[in-house]
């Protein structure tokens, strides 16, 4: 690929209608101010030229820059730590550094922090992290990827499909629907489920897989069944209280992650119910600490560092079109679900 033009800082200025010194505070910040009339003015005019501090696509192209910069969403989370991890090592043994940042799943700031990245110049900008639906800021993160990748850089993201970029895959629906039918398998006959917020992809689908999966064995599960809350571990306790507050009567509750069903189960203990005893409790991803909490806890494998390692593969791999990898997933089951 061809060195792609530049624009320079002068060509933002005349622009914008300023000095090239009154653009250069506006864009890059000094003890100078300007006033936020010029700011709002300049920085747009830099957008829309496709001006980028410190850009030099050339040497994107050459991958000159021994980097990979890596935005994960919640990097307190053991899933993305255990997929950073991966990232980190095959980076290491392609000899690059790896520069991360988390966006706590707030589309504006993974948005800014991509553009941050793009200036720069990593080798490769891996992003992982489920998508929003009706996200506002959707085409706005598309845009940066695709501006970084056409100057010669390469992204990745492990994500959900359909993309324009390399993608890895988690067989999210696969995976809870296989679970679904163990479950059944083992005498489970009223569940519920404790779920992230149906936006997120990656909840909706696990949902869904596990709702079609008790469906494939003459199981339907009720609305009232369906408890939603932040995807996090605060938000299984919440969706377990309201679960147990409603009073539906349960079996077997899955949570939509590992780390909710962790605050599940303090929420049944604090209720006076016992997880695995009195409800069965099954989570998905297979986070450590799965096998060493009590009871161990049945989960859906997705191997999270072998994950890391193929969105690795990719971002140093050589190709124009876009390809995805599907990473299966596989059950465990554990005591959290005893056979009934």
């Amino acid at each position: 690929m061809p060195p792609q033009h530049q624009v320079t800082l002068a060509q933002v200025a005349e622009a914008a209608g300023v000095s090239i010194a009154t653009a250069s505070r506006a864009i890059n910040g000094s003890t100078r101010k300007v006033s936020e009339e010029i700011r709002v003015r300049v920085t747009q005019t830099a957008e829309e030229l496709g001006y980028l501090p410190n850009l030099s696509a050339q040497t994107v192209v050459k991958g000159a820059s021994p980097t990979v910069a890596v935005l994960v969403s919640d990097i307190a989370d053991p899933y993305f730590s255990a997929i950073s991890s991966g990232i980190m090592a095959a980076a290491r043994q392609a000899g690059l550094m790896v520069t991360m940042a988390t966006s706590e799943r707030r589309s504006a700031d993974e948005r800014d922090m991509i553009r941050t990245f793009r200036s720069q110049r990593p080798r490769a900008i891996v992003v992982v992290g489920s998508r929003w639906d009706q996200d506002p800021q959707a085409a706005a993160i598309e845009e940066q990827l695709a501006a970084y990748q056409q100057a010669g850089g390469r992204v990745v993201l492990v994500s959900q499909g359909p993309s324009p970029f390399d993608l890895v895959e988690i067989q999210n629906f696969e995976g809870a629907k296989a679970l679904a039918h163990a479950l059944v398998d083992q005498g489970g006959q009223r569940f519920g489920v404790a779920v992230g917020y149906r936006r997120l992809r990656t909840n909706a689908d696990r949902l869904a897989g596990f709702t079609q999966g008790l469906a494939e064995r003459s199981i339907t599960l009720k609305e009232e069944a369906v408890a939603e809350a932040a995807f996090t571990r605060d938000g299984g306790y919440a969706a377990m209280r309201q679960l147990l507050e409603r009073g539906v009567e349960l079996d077997t509750v899955f949570a939509a992650s590992d780390l909710m069903a962790f605050g599940a189960a303090t929420a049944m203990r604090e209720a006076g119910v016992q997880p695995g005893a009195q409800i069965g409790l099954a989570g998905f991803d297979n986070i450590a600490l799965t096998e060493d909490v009590t009871p161990a806890l049945t989960t859906v494998d997705a191997p999270l560092g072998e994950i890391g390692r193929r969105a690795m593969d990719l971002a140093l791999s050589e190709g124009t079109e876009p390809r995805t990898v599907e990473v299966p997933t596989s059950v465990i089951l554990r005591a959290s679900t005893p056979r009934r």
